[in-house]
């Protein structure tokens, strides 16, 4: 993580506007620096960091050659990135439960352990103390349990915040067959304890920000209804995100789809700003919340198709909402899949450089 990045999240962001982007395309970066990314990973991330540091792309620590796309002998569950995925979480989670009444006498809490459950976050959330030692040990030891004032990787990241967790572990459409009978609302209680311990953990590590993420609405807008989502879900964001403020931690919150009717809600659950994707009113956003941190303007299609003109165009009006907010960053909000050309990629990155400034 950048000074850039800290800075734009507080607010107060370069004059060049940062970027925080989706990346998975290594065909793209084949095409950008020469070097083929499967047969020299590393060589080629270097080359990365050196024409497009605003990426923030991490390095392997070793050139070792990375199996094809093609040679992956099931190409049945989808590409993301350099690989095909080897699950469909959606027929894993209805595999899981015979009946709606087993589902309804589910226990996350008994449960405790979900390794291997492929809901994202896997891992054993027993306790407290267990979900801090795994995170603990992906920052070094010195810091203690405060991040160094010029550390630039003091984030941490949680994807299950809470509207995620029934959804993963039941199933979408078993979800919104569960989630308004009675015996669901214990069932939500109980994953909001396990995030209890998530978020105290969280409170006790030594990073700056804490990204929590829950796919609370669709392309079109919310999943569930306000009221539902205002009994379930915010009153444990505001709680959950208390327990990391507290702690000195700002929260931003990452969701897809288009987030404009709960925007007010997750602000004034105490989040330092939102990362979305082009559905989304960003402008509105910044208008509303001085100096909040927002992104995920752009759009992937406009890449897709390529238009030179139209790419142009997208770059102004993102470079626009950056002059209204100093937390603002470049991102394309819906990703940089695998599929997407290189050429307007660099176009994109080129344009960035040129014209977003505040």
């Amino acid at each position: 993580m950048s000074d850039a990045w800290c800075d734009t999240f507080m607010g107060h962001g370069p004059k060049q506007i940062a970027h925080w982007e989706h990346w998975s395309n290594p065909d793209a970066e084949t095409w950008l620096t020469g070097i083929d990314y499967y047969e020299h990973p590393r060589r080629c991330r270097l080359r990365m960091q050196e024409l497009y540091p605003q990426l923030n792309l991490g390095v392997p620590a070793e050139d070792t050659p990375k199996p094809r796309p093609e040679e992956n002998a099931d190409q049945s569950k989808g590409r993301w990135g350099d690989s095909y995925r080897d699950h469909w979480q959606q027929d894993v989670a209805s595999q899981r439960f015979k009946s709606t009444d087993d589902m309804l006498r589910f226990s996350p809490l008994a449960q405790g352990d979900f390794t291997g459950w492929h809901v994202v976050a896997d891992g054993d959330y027993s306790s407290e103390e267990v979900i801090y030692e795994r995170h603990r040990k992906l920052y070094p030891a010195e810091w203690g349990d405060r991040a160094p004032d010029d550390c630039r990787e003091a984030m941490v990241g949680f994807y299950n915040t809470m509207f995620m967790w029934p959804m993963l572990v039941f199933g979408y459409e078993n979800f919104l067959t569960l989630c308004l009978e009675p015996e669901f609302d214990r069932i939500m209680e109980e994953f909001a304890e396990i995030n209890r311990r998530v978020f105290r953990a969280f409170a006790r590590l030594p990073v700056k920000f804490v990204v929590a993420h829950d796919d609370i609405v669709l392309a079109n807008g919310p999943v569930c209804s306000p009221a539902w989502m205002r009994k379930h879900i915010f009153p444990r964001y505001e709680e959950f995100w208390d327990i990391v403020r507290k702690a000195g931690k700002e929260v931003i919150f990452m969701v897809d789809g288009c987030v404009d009717a709960f925007v007010d809600d997750v602000m004034a659950c105490g989040a330092r700003g939102i990362i979305s994707e082009p559905f989304t009113n960003f402008k509105a956003i910044a208008r509303r919340y001085q100096n909040c941190f927002v992104a995920g303007e752009g759009d992937n299609r406009v890449l897709m198709r390529n238009r030179p003109d139209e790419i142009r165009a997208m770059v102004e009006t993102m470079t626009e909402t950056g002059r209204m907010s100093g937390g603002y960053m470049m991102c394309i909000g819906n990703h940089i899949p695998f599929n997407v050309p290189p050429d307007a990629i660099k176009r994109y990155l080129d344009l960035s450089a040129e014209l977003a400034r505040r």
